[in-house]
């Protein structure tokens, strides 16, 4: 994700303060689009799809807290979050929730496009090492179908863990499928038979 020309969401139920933000991402050169009822703010983001979220708090309560993480553990865009007050708790429940970035007191139109830029960065490099784990993840879970397709080759064939993995990298190819593929093909039909 680049910053030119980002569409980003501004949702404030203030709107002195809310201007403040518009004022620092139109002079960045984006467009800007505020959202002032929080009521239904899911379905307001899905409809509007912006790149960017800016949430601007005064002093947020628990429940409000909890309904901003959630829009950030929903959406996968970057999320800036700015407060008045703060504590760890709230600070942790932020990171946790992946709001990209968490600013107390300060709000100035000339802190936006760096605030906005950061996010960004961090967002991206957040997404990087979420993509990485999830293909580690879908590696493992590939090997361990594979290794079981393979005992249950090596037991219903008798051959030797070197053959049966030969057997279901030759099927793969030859079907042109992956060998995970392959692998879930034959313990189910292995369950249907067993």
């Amino acid at each position: 994700m680049t910053d030119a020309a980002l569409q980003v969401l501004v949702i404030d139920d203030n709107a002195a303060r809310a201007s403040i933000i518009e004022e620092g991402l139109r002079e960045a050169g984006h467009r800007v689009v505020t959202v002032t009822d929080m009521r239904q703010l899911l379905a307001q983001i899905a409809r509007i799809d912006p790149d960017v979220i800016f949430i601007d708090l005064e002093n947020p309560n628990r429940d409000v807290l909890e309904q901003m993480f959630q829009v950030s553990r929903s959406v996968r865009r970057p999320v800036v979050m700015f407060v008045d007050q703060s504590d760890k708790a709230s600070i942790e429940a932020a990171i946790d929730a992946g709001v990209s970035a968490y600013v107390v007191d300060g709000m100035r139109k000339e802190r936006v496009k760096p605030i906005l830029d950061m996010a960004i960065s961090r967002f991206n490099a957040f997404h990087r090492l979420r993509e990485e784990l999830d293909r580690t993840k879908q590696a493992l879970e590939d090997r361990k179908i594979i290794d079981r397709a393979k005992g249950i080759l090596m037991k219903s064939r008798n051959i030797s863990e070197e053959d049966a993995y030969a057997l279901l990298r030759k099927t793969a190819m030859n079907e042109s499928r992956r060998m995970a593929d392959v692998a879930r093909g034959l313990i189910t039909a292995a369950k249907l038979l067993g």
